[in-house]
């Protein structure tokens, strides 16, 4: 009765006596757990089952899936109630919402849809997301949809669509979310390493003021948001629930839409779950020895983020007497009112010691550079024809170096154009700018085929040089192209430095062994860079994590 594949996504009934199962086998099965088989199978998907999820009235029952589609299930009929079509993509995650007839979903064409479950349409969609999506969560009272993107949380609205808020969360591809108490907790893992990350809600901009993200920001904001607490469109009817009395689906052709309960099961026996006394419930459940590392038996939420200074932390946090508007967050770090001081003294702002690939103003570029000096006390007004006359100053040597880079471009595309791969990435190299080594790269790496064994020899080099830049581009396409290598070639250089000399004279064996001696000793000096990076936090520590595990057999 079991699936004939991997499974791909579980989840449990509202009232916890049965679960849906979805497999790479492209079939929805329904167990219950009481009797401990399989009651149903459902069977519609072309692909593989990526996620399910029950309605909170527990009547219907969405799957996602790798061919496109999204579909809902009606429990009671044992039968496809409707298939939403509109994405481009795989679609990973789909959600309920946890009061109105509306689900949402996510797909790796980078879009979030939303879709009516009366008329069974589209309501809106968000395009423009970072990457992939993969996990998405409505706010418990419905006010909002999150996003877990590639190192941010993102705050959705739905009608009309737009973006409330953006918070830099530095937990690389977060797995799954889940709310408690006004905090949100997202998991991240990589390898045999699990993250757990903490965002506080009461700083979140959740309704109101639409956020200044570039996402939505050539979108208008076409009518004001609605009012939370009048609905748009229906209302789950959840039946009240106790332990003594189960819920239970009833396997029928009904094609009503109706509680997977009936009246029947629910008189058929009385559950022995149900506890009288109160007493008894401490002598079952609590536990004779102590146990450690369990969390303090309180009601408080989890601890909020460290933040660097105890006086910027007390007075970030909102009098509840008072209407807050939280301020939008800036992508590089957290808002924080500033500390009033005695003797205030300016410190230098230093540069970061990773320059981020996305980021809203030029790193070592200020504008003020570029005016001509005012003193305070004059306050002078700035004439046009002086500010211009400023700017033009670095035109030219901007021009420059544009144009030599423009130029190098064109040098090794010339040369790619004759299909001789190893010489084009010569050219780049010869040329001793990385960045034109790191357009490069980025074309080589969509195509794995195009690696070759003396194509190594040359690039492992510029990849050693790659992982110690402070650009985060550099150092992303540094990982992909070594990730490449390490694990096309290190089988092949392992096992010819460990094979016996062969007999005779072998001209291409003497060559290939060659290049995998010098392969290794270059593999060799970028594994200790590796490894000193791999205790980083974040996204970037996980990738050298990831590095060193694969670098692990030429020690």
């Amino acid at each position: 009765m079991g699936h004939k594949a991997n499974i791909c996504s579980l989840d449990f009934h509202p009232y916890g006596e049965f679960v849906a199962s979805g497999s790479q086998d492209t079939n929805i099965k329904l167990w219950d757990i009481r009797r401990k088989g399989c009651v149903f199978r459902y069977r519609g998907h072309s692909q593989a089952v990526r996620c399910l999820r029950f309605s909170p009235d527990g009547k219907w029952l969405a799957s996602a899936a790798d061919d496109h589609t999204v579909k809902l299930w009606d429990l009671t009929a044992g039968k496809m109630m409707s298939e939403f079509l509109g994405h481009t993509g795989p679609v990973n995650v789909v959600e309920f919402h946890p009061n109105e007839y509306l689900l949402a979903s996510g797909s790796s064409d980078r879009t979030i849809r939303f879709w009516d479950l009366e008329k069974f349409q589209v309501v809106s969609c968000i395009e423009g997301e970072p990457g992939p999506v993969r996990s998405v969560l409505f706010n418990p009272d419905g006010c909002c949809l999150y996003s877990g993107c590639q190192d941010s949380l993102r705050v959705y609205g739905w009608e009309p669509e737009r973006c409330f808020d953006v918070v830099l969360v530095n937990w690389g591809k977060v797995a799954d979310l889940a709310i408690c108490n006004d905090q949100l907790i997202g998991v991240a893992f990589s390898q045999s390493n699990v993250s757990s990350y903490v965002v506080d809600l009461t700083r979140v901009t959740r309704t109101g003021t639409v956020a200044r993200d570039p996402v939505q920001d050539h979108r208008p904001l076409a009518q004001p948001p609605p009012n939370p607490s009048a609905p748009l469109r229906r209302i789950y009817e959840r039946p009240s629930t106790t332990c003594s009395r189960p819920q239970r689906v009833k396997q029928n052709s009904e094609s009503e839409r109706r509680s997977p309960s009936s009246e029947d099961d629910r008189d058929e026996r009385e559950s022995r779950a149900e506890i009288q006394n109160a007493e008894d419930y401490n002598e079952i459940f609590q536990p004779k020895n102590s146990i450690s590392r369990t969390p303090p038996r309180r009601s408080e939420p989890f601890p909020a983020p460290p933040e660097d200074d105890v006086a910027t932390a007390e007075a970030a946090k909102p009098s509840p007497a008072m209407d807050v508007q939280f301020p939008v967050p800036n992508l590089e770090v957290l808002p924080r009112p500033p500390v009033v001081a005695s003797t205030p003294v300016p410190a230098p702002k230093a540069e970061p010691a990773i320059i981020p690939a996305t980021r809203n103003e030029p790193i070592g570029l200020k504008a003020s550079d570029f005016l001509p000096a005012v003193k305070i006390p004059q306050q002078a007004e700035l004439v046009d024809d002086d500010a211009m006359s400023q700017i033009r100053k670095g035109h030219d040597t901007m021009c420059v170096v544009l144009t030599s880079r423009h130029k190098n471009l064109d040098t090794v595309r010339a040369v790619w154009t004759t299909g001789d791969i190893k010489t084009s990435v010569d050219s780049a190299v010869a040329i001793n700018d990385l960045s034109v080594v790191v357009d490069l790269l980025n074309i080589v790496n969509q195509k794995a085929s195009l690696w070759k064994l003396d194509l190594c020899t040359t690039v492992l080099p510029q990849i050693e040089k790659l992982l110690q830049s402070k650009y985060e581009s550099y150092v992303q396409t540094g990982c992909t192209s070594l990730k490449l290598i390490l694990q096309r070639f290190l089988p092949l250089i392992t096992d010819m430095l460990a094979a016996p000399p062969s007999v005779g004279v072998d001209i291409s064996r003497e060559e290939r062994l060659h290049k995998c001696r010098l392969c290794y000793k270059q593999l060799k000096s970028i594994s200790g860079l590796v490894k000193s990076k791999s205790g980083l936090s974040g996204r970037h520590g996980s990738t050298f994590r990831e590095l060193h595990l694969l670098m692990a057999s030429l020690d």
